[in-house]
């Protein structure tokens, strides 16, 4: 872990995002079956959390976006803070490929309590989100600026595609998958 990522968590934060880390580990793994994590990593994620060891690779069907899962992966770990940052990264930027809300692909409950485990894990990142935009959405818009790659309106206030990118995020949270 890189010395920005090894900053220390207020004692407060770690208890609480406990219990919603390992439902967004064991949501990742359910759906996707891997974590993109190496041995070591999950090696050590086992042991620090109560978590089932994954396969490194995404399945076949998704290898193709193998780049994808390290661009937002990097991106995360750029603004990590405390130490199952990594872990997150690697789980938030797999349950990036589905097809679903974030906060539903990672197995959680609501989108607020995956904005509370970004805002604990990823401050700084959380930070530069105004408006609230979708968290999927924001985590690829940034990449997008990063690359300089522009988006079709001048602006989001103006964009047709503003109700996709803003609003609320409704439903249910899914089942695990068998």
């Amino acid at each position: 872990m890189n010395a920005a990522a090894a900053k220390a968590l207020p004692e407060t934060a770690a208890p609480a995002a406990d219990g919603a880390l390992v439902l967004a580990f064991d949501g990742v793994l359910t759906r996707f079956g891997t974590l993109c994590l190496s041995h070591d990593e999950a090696r050590e994620l086992a042991r620090c959390h109560d978590v089932s060891h994954a396969d490194a690779d995404l399945p076949p069907a998704l290898r193709h976006r193998a780049d994808e899962v390290d661009d937002v992966r990097t991106l995360l770990l750029e603004f990590a803070r405390g130490e199952p940052a990594p872990w997150l990264a690697s789980a938030v930027a797999v349950a990036c490929l589905g097809d679903n809300h974030l906060w539903q692909d990672l197995g959680l409950p609501s989108r607020a309590v995956l904005s509370q485990l970004l805002s604990t894990y990823f401050p700084a990142l959380v930070a530069r989100n105004h408006g609230d935009m979708k968290w999927k959405k924001f985590l690829y818009k940034e990449l997008c600026d990063r690359a300089q790659v522009l988006c079709r309106a001048p602006s989001c206030a103006v964009c047709s595609d503003y109700a996709f990118c803003f609003g609320p995020e409704e439903g249910p949270a899914l089942p695990p998958r068998d």
